[in-house]
């Protein structure tokens, strides 16, 4: 059987694309998530909260806008690869990527405190990773495509393993709230962002076992969970209020205390 006949999907617009159900809930989703993120953060006064409103509200409103335009067909082109013939690329995914994972690591550095060198050096290799990508997805030779989704896939792994190490003990340092809700953040970052170079390598872009609905709908998943989902667990903690660090007495402090 040939591998890509493995479909899943509804064409919604009847232009001949399977693949637009599963965008047009995408769609959906992220803009419920941007609303309820409004909602939420209207009235908020402190000052570290609103700032954290900010970008995670911008999060799901770049995503909303990116799927719109995929579910209309824009941010679409087809590459023809050798041994594999013709394949649509939504190139306009790897456009929301470049925007959105930045902001939901900028969250994570402003929830360490960490310096800006390193909150550049980790947006950096993040712009290193989706641009990558990208360049694999476009590349006409199987190749090339597999080489640059392993350099890609190494940049990724190089910004995971910053979050699980240095920032993490960053957090842990400004006291247990923001340290719980960093730790529960980047574990879902962590099993998600994982989960994406391994749909890449599957599907239509890479080996092709999964045809393109099936492989829209799974982005779609993992696309709203890692925006919409990361969002709701950072707005609800206390570990984006001001008041948020409560670090221990010192010995000093404590025995006069006492």
């Amino acid at each position: 059987m040939d591998p890509t006949v493995l479909q899943a999907g509804f064409d919604v617009l009847g232009d001949g694309r399977p693949e637009t159900l599963w965008l047009g809930i995408g769609t959906l989703f992220m803009l419920i998530g941007t609303f309820y993120f409004i909602v939420k953060g209207w009235g908020v006064t402190d000052k570290d909260a609103r700032e954290y409103y900010a970008i995670t509200i911008l999060v799901p409103g770049i995503a909303t806008a990116a799927y719109l335009s995929m579910f209309f067909g824009v941010g679409l082109t087809e590459v023809e690869v050798v041994g594999r013939g013709t394949l649509d690329i939504y190139y306009a995914r790897y456009a929301d990527w470049l925007f959105t994972t930045p902001l939901l690591l900028l969250d994570l550095a402003l929830l360490a405190k960490v310096d800006r060198v390193s909150i550049g050096t980790l947006i950096g290799v993040d712009a290193l990773m989706i641009v990558t990508g990208l360049i694999g997805a476009l590349s006409k030779t199987m190749l090339a495509r597999y080489t640059w989704w392993l350099f890609s896939t190494i940049a990724m792994i190089v910004v995971l393993y910053f979050l699980a190490t240095s920032l993490r003990s960053a957090a842990k340092e400004r006291g247990p709230e923001v340290a719980s809700t960093f730790n529960t953040l980047t574990a879902l970052v962590l099993i998600l962002w994982t989960a994406y170079p391994i749909l890449w390598i599957v599907g239509t872009e890479g080996a092709g076992v999964v045809g393109l609905g099936v492989e829209t709908m799974l982005f779609m998943v993992l696309d709203v969970t890692a925006k919409v989902g990361f969002g709701f667990i950072l707005l609800r903690s206390r570990a984006i209020m001001g008041d948020a660090e409560a670090p221990e007495p010192s010995a000093g402090e404590a025995s006069a205390a006492d």
